[in-house]
């Protein structure tokens, strides 16, 4: 492709000029946004997004050119030619889809309810902080910026005596998945301002949006729709209803650029207009544009590393930019948010409010990377996690603005309170985290009354009514029942480690006994994990390959992907399953094995695979590296070489499952340093095969740099590493050791 080639192009040209110097605080940053492409994921089943943000912003304002099934998850999909508006909160890389709030389409000449654009690929243009297309059939160039909380829009028409804007308040995604508009109010302002708040119930189920719009000219007619019905009487000032709104606004002739600022608000209109007061009171696009440059451009800089091969460049940098989209502010500038308990807060000093944590898959590497070079970010997020306690009565699992969604297995919040604790992160009252995490790990009767009726009863399952009444999960009383089981497992280890910080020994010593009930599914017979019945016998028939989505024993997935997943206890697991060698034969098998995945309704998210192995997925993500624990680590470093090679591609399609707000991505800028954390947890990496030729991570230690030398790609192999000059032993290196500065480095090897 084009775009690709002229990336490509900007990253050999970066290589000669910015050569390996890392930054200091007084030299100027080296340019890396250069190298991110934010169409990368936006193909396939990425489910990424093209649009303008900054990092962890509330803003993520882009193009909806897909608003119903799967690939309307992000609005947005690159084999699409239409757009429909760009609205301005969107989901990166979910798999179900949410938000798409406030849209606009500018348009011209077009007598329709609902004008639609159509545009051709090679007018987008994307980078972190900018998007333009042009629109073609209403002969009208589009450009995107933003700050946090406001989107900035500029539009430039052929037509200089049709410039026309359309305000849809009726625009939702996945309309067909049950989201849906259930509020509007609307007030016309003055002749260039309009303002609002939109209720929608979908996957949050409760979600408000609100909103201020000023136009840098006045308005000359308004057109108002009410359901879809143009409204012939009096211009309406003020209007509250549950219908559909759309409201078409015609500017004078002025051969001229128009501009358009929204400011959103998690609480009013007001909070909508402080926001847009104090972040972008000018009309400077260009000015604007060029502050998000800067943003990125430092955010990127946290990691610098060089490579001979530009595509490395090109996918590492745009994996660190999808790691920096969520979660995201969700608090305006006078501290405001609405809460979980659906009440107005003001946050105490130095406290900032997060939502969009997709728990279950950014537990495994999002939020681990995060420890590393934004610490004071994820020690931010666990605080978010125990205020959500304090709100809602329970730890949030999927927080979508201000909503449980219950999304995925088990109660993934405990990894992240565990992680932090580990690595001396943790702040707060640590009884009060105990108090949390028990009260989360128990099926609680008084919530599934209180959630009836609402998609936050998603979060209420019966899982851990069986775990804690017979100490595993019956495969014939509830679907998911292995994965669930042994998630858990993990989940209370990490209890047994809050409870053991906050010094309560009985509490650490109860859920330690409870880290250990996943070997209850473990079946010596065809050495996988296996659905346990009601009886206390193995589920026969049985097929390692079977998938039904939502219906099996496990979610999103099958026996095979799931048989390897006991982090926290690897050295006993290992032992139950016949030692280190049997470890070995396992995971050949896995990886050398049929890809067939059998089942009609098979899940969708079994992509990316190798033998049965499927990195399109999370329960995949810690495998390939388990090869740590065995004599062969060189098999492990196959693997990597070759999912780093083949499954992140530049190119829209070049992320080969759902994006899954920056877990894909995170896993990439890992592995592509030479190192993974198996378990949350445990302060401990482990190594793999690096893909980049010299990195420096800016740490609170000041750098920590890696050297790869003699780095190929059919040197694949590690050799030996050493570590501040002294050759490591195991394959394995400490938190503190990246974080308090050093040298790794890595000699590799085309032979093992």
């Amino acid at each position: 492709m084009k775009r690709t080639t002229l990336l490509l192009q900007a990253a050999v040209l970066g290589l000669m000029l910015a050569g390996c110097k890392p930054a200091s605080d007084t030299e100027p940053l080296m340019d890396k946004v250069q190298y991110v492409d934010p169409f990368i994921g936006t193909g396939f089943h990425g489910h990424t997004f093209p649009g303008a943000t900054r990092p962890n912003a509330l803003v993520q304002l882009s193009p909806d050119t897909h608003l119903l099934g799967w690939e309307a998850s992000s609005g947005y999909h690159y084999d699409d030619d239409h757009i429909y508006g760009f609205s301005h909160t969107h989901l990166s890389g979910t798999g179900i889809g949410d938000l798409g709030d406030v849209a606009l389409l500018p348009y011209s000449g077009e007598d329709s309810i609902k004008p639609v654009a159509t545009f051709k690929k090679e007018t987008e243009k994307a980078t972190p902080g900018y998007y333009a297309v042009r629109l073609d059939n209403f002969g009208i160039n589009v450009e995107l910026t933003t700050t946090d909380r406001v989107g900035f829009h500029k539009y430039t028409y052929d037509n200089p005596k049709e410039r026309r804007v359309m305000l849809d308040l009726g625009h939702i995604l996945q309309a067909n998945w049950g989201h849906k508009v259930v509020g509007n109010s609307y007030m016309f302002v003055n002749d260039s301002t309009v303002e609002g708040t939109v209720k929608t119930q979908g996957w949050a189920h409760f979600h408000s949006v609100s909103y201020r719009i000023t136009f840098s000219e006045p308005i000359e007619t308004v057109y108002q729709y009410l359901d879809g019905k143009l409204r012939q009487d009096s211009l309406f000032l003020r209007v509250n209803t549950d219908k559909d709104l759309k409201f078409h606004y015609k500017f004078p002739e002025k051969d001229q650029p128009l501009y358009v600022k929204v400011g959103i608000s998690t609480v009013d209109p007001e909070g909508a207009e402080k926001n847009l007061q104090a972040e972008l009171s000018g009309w400077d696009f260009d000015k604007t544009r060029e502050e998000s440059f800067k943003i990125w451009n430092k955010a990127l800089n946290l990691i610098q590393i060089e490579s001979s091969d530009p595509k490395v460049l090109v996918n590492f940098y745009t994996a660190l930019y999808h790691t920096m989209i969520s979660p995201y502010v969700y608090q305006d500038v006078d501290g405001r948010y609405l809460g979980m308990d659906k009440q107005i807060h003001t946050a105490e000093p130095g406290y900032v409010n997060y939502s969009v944590f997709s728990l279950w898959d950014t537990f495994r590497a999002l939020h681990p990377l995060m420890t590393i070079i934004k610490p004071e970010l994820a020690a931010d997020w666990g605080e978010v996690m125990i205020q959500g306690y304090k709100e809602g009565g329970i730890l949030p699992k999927w927080p979508l603005a201000s909503s449980y969604t219950g999304c995925m297995v088990g109660y993934p919040a405990m990894s992240i309170l565990a992680d932090l604790i580990a690595k001396d992160l943790a702040k707060g009252d640590m009884n009060l985290w105990t108090e949390a995490a028990t009260r989360s790990s128990v099926y609680r009767p008084d919530l599934a009354e209180k959630f009836k009726g609402t998609r936050e009863l998603d979060l209420i399952t019966k899982h851990s009514y069986y775990k804690e009444k017979y100490g595993f999960i019956p495969a014939d009383s509830v679907p998911e029942s292995v994965s669930w089981g042994l998630e858990m497992a993990y989940y209370d280890w990490c209890i047994s480690q809050i409870a053991k910080k906050a010094g309560n020994t009985d509490l650490a010593n109860e859920y330690a006994q409870k880290a250990e009930y996943y070997k209850r599914y473990l079946d010596p017979e065809t050495k996988l994990m296996r659905g346990v019945m009601g009886d206390g016998s193995f589920r026969t028939p049985f097929n390692p390959r079977y998938s039904s989505h939502m219906k099996s024993d496990y979610t999103e997935g099958n026996a095979f992907q799931w048989s390897f997943f006991a982090p926290h206890d690897m050295d006993n697991f290992i032992t139950a399953i016949g030692g280190k060698k049997e470890l070995e034969m396992r995971l050949d098998t896995l990886f050398t094995t049929s890809s067939e995945i059998d089942g009609e309704e098979a899940s969708a998210d079994i992509t990316g695979l190798i033998g049965q192995y499927a990195h399109g997925n999370e329960p995949s993500h810690h495998i390939a590296y388990l090869y740590n624990w065995t004599d062969s680590p060189w098999k492990g470093q196959e693997y990597l070489d070759y999912i780093m090679r083949e499954f992140y591609t530049n190119d829209p399609g070049g992320i080969i499952g759902n994006e899954d707000c920056g877990q894909m991505s995170a896993w990439y800028v890992m592995s592509a340093l030479g190192f993974y954390q198996v378990c949350p947890g445990i302060p401990e990496y482990t190594l793999g095969r690096p893909m980049v030729d010299h990195a420096v991570i800016h740490v609170k230690g000041g750098k920590f740099e890696i050297t790869v030398i003699n780095n190929t790609p059919a040197n694949k192999y590690v050799k030996e590493v050493k570590l501040n000059g002294k050759l490591l032993e195991k394959p394995f290196i400490s938190h503190n050791d990246i974080v308090n500065g050093g040298k790794l480095e890595f000699i590799m090897s085309n032979t093992h």
